[in-house]
C-alpha cells in the first residue's frame, strides 16, 4: 500500500458512514466501503478482511437499535446464532485459503451477484408481505422447522464469512420463509445474524489475516454512527432510491474491475 493521507482517511470514515447506514437500511454497505478500499490501494483480500473488522460496530448499532422488534423471536435467535457463527467461521478460513489473484479475479462476480440481489430485494419484500398477510403470526420457525432453518441459513453464513456483500438481502429471503412474523421482526433477526457472521470471521481475520489497521480504525466508529442513526431512521430513508445508488455504484465498479 502506498502512503496513507488525510484524505484517505477521511474517504474510508465516509465509506465507513455510508456502509453502515447502508446496512441497516437497505442492505450491500460492502459495495460501497470494499471498492473504495481498493481505490486506495488495499489488496482485494486485505480489503476484505479490513473491511469485516470495521464493519462490526455498524452491524451492532443497527441490531442494538432494533432490539426492541426482536422480542417474539428470541428462540429462534438462540437457534440460528450457533449456526450463523458456525458458517461464519468457514466462509472466513475459506476466504483465508483463497490466493489473492482467484479471490480478485471472483470479486466483480461477487459484486454483480450482490447487485442481482439488491434488485430482487424489494419483489421480495412484497412477496413476504403478501405471504405474512396469509398466515397467522408465530413466535418462532414452529415445531420440528428449526434443523430446517438451520440448513437455510447455513449457506448463506459462508456466504458472509467469505465476502458479505448482499449477506442481509440473502437472510431476509431465508428468514421470511422459516420465520412467520411481521417484517420489522424478520429485519431484526437479520441484523442479529448479520453480527454475529460478521463478528465471528473478524476474530478470526485479527488473528490469522493482515488487517488495514490505519484504515480500519477511521472506517469502525463511522459504521458504527452510520447503523445506529440509519436504525432509528430506517422508516424515514428512502430505501428504495438508496437502493438504486448502490446498486449503480457496485455495477460500475464490477465493470471497472472487469475492464481493469
Amino acid at each position: 500500500m502506498t502512503d496513507i493521507t488525510s484524505l484517505d482517511l477521511l474517504a474510508a470514515a465516509g465509506a465507513g458512514l455510508a456502509a453502515g447506514a447502508i446496512n441497516t437500511i437497505a442492505g450491500g454497505g460492502t459495495l460501497v466501503s470494499f471498492p473504495v478500499l481498493l481505490a486506495l490501494g488495499v489488496p482485494a483480500v486485505t480489503a476484505n478482511v479490513t473491511n469485516t473488522v470495521a464493519l462490526c460496530p455498524g452491524y451492532l448499532g443497527g441490531a442494538w437499535a432494533q432490539r426492541h422488534h426482536v422480542q417474539r423471536q428470541r428462540a429462534s435467535v438462540f437457534v440460528l446464532v450457533p449456526v450463523c457463527a458456525a458458517g461464519g467461521l468457514l466462509g472466513g478460513v475459506v476466504l483465508l485459503l483463497t490466493p489473492e489473484g482467484a479471490f480478485r479475479a471472483v470479486v466483480p462476480w461477487l459484486i454483480l451477484a450482490a447487485c442481482a440481489l439488491l434488485v430482487v430485494q424489494e419483489p421480495l419484500r412484497r412477496r413476504l408481505a403478501r405471504r405474512r398477510a396469509r398466515t397467522a403470526a408465530s413466535p418462532g420457525p414452529g415445531p420440528g422447522r428449526e434443523a430446517a432453518a438451520g440448513a437455510a441459513v447455513l449457506p448463506a453464513a459462508v456466504y458472509g464469512g467469505f465476502f458479505g456483500a448482499g449477506l442481509g438481502v440473502m437472510l431476509m429471503a431465508v428468514l421470511g420463509i422459516v420465520l412467520d412474523d411481521e417484517l420489522p421482526a424478520v429485519n431484526a433477526v437479520k441484523s442479529i445474524l448479520s453480527l454475529v457472521i460478521n463478528v465471528v470471521a473478524a476474530l478470526l481475520f485479527v488473528l490469522r489475516a493482515d488487517v488495514a489497521w490505519a484504515y480500519a480504525a477511521v472506517l469502525a466508529p463511522a459504521s458504527l454512527v452510520g447503523g445506529h442513526l440509519a436504525g432509528h431512521l430506517v422508516d424515514r430513508i428512502s430505501a428504495p432510491v438508496l437502493r438504486v445508488v448502490v446498486i449503480a455504484f457496485g455495477v460500475a465498479v464490477s465493470v471497472r474491475m472487469f475492464t481493469a
